[in-house]
């Protein structure tokens, strides 16, 4: 994608400001990704760490990963990079995909053979993830750095959604 992601930091700060909150703030996010890394498929995950669970909290595609759909946290290499270490995890291929995720063939029926998972971080403590999806080998490491940024920005609404 070319677009500017420091375009669309005003719209996302903006967003904390609206009373539809998480939500706001969600969308304001799914658009500046878009815009500047770019997805098929977008999700917001809430960590719920007494709960061994993560909670989808926003989608961009309700019909095939609807809101409220949860998630075990069990212990894998994806979840010790992601959860407890607070990392990003690259997937480039289709069997990345299914070597960490069980629904990699629902996945794989969007269009999506890559991911990005940038962990959202409070405290030493990963709060939520956004998740990006798309074609094959689409996520490079350089769009870390700026998935990071953004989604770092959706920490107001993970901290309301989690009553940190």
């Amino acid at each position: 994608m070319t677009d500017d992601p420091g375009s669309h930091l005003d719209a996302l700060c903006a967003a904390h400001e609206l009373t539809d909150q998480p939500d706001a703030t969600f969308r304001a996010l799914d658009a500046a990704v878009s815009a500047s890394v770019g997805h098929i498929l977008f999700t917001v995950l809430v960590h719920h760490p007494g709960l061994r669970q993560s909670e989808r909290r926003y989608t961009n595609q309700p019909a095939a990963y609807p809101v409220g759909g949860r998630k075990p946290v069990t212990d894998t290499p994806w979840m010790d990079q992601v959860i407890r270490c607070g990392e990003p995890y690259i997937g480039r291929t289709r069997e990345d995909i299914a070597a960490v995720f069980y629904d990699h063939e629902l996945i794989a029926s969007l269009g999506c053979e890559s991911v990005l998972n940038v962990p959202v971080r409070w405290r030493a403590e990963t709060l939520g993830t956004v998740n990006l999806l798309h074609r094959a080998g689409w996520y490079e490491e350089s769009h870390v750095p700026v998935v990071r940024r953004l989604a770092q920005l959706a920490l107001p609404a993970l901290m309301l959604v989690t009553r940190r």
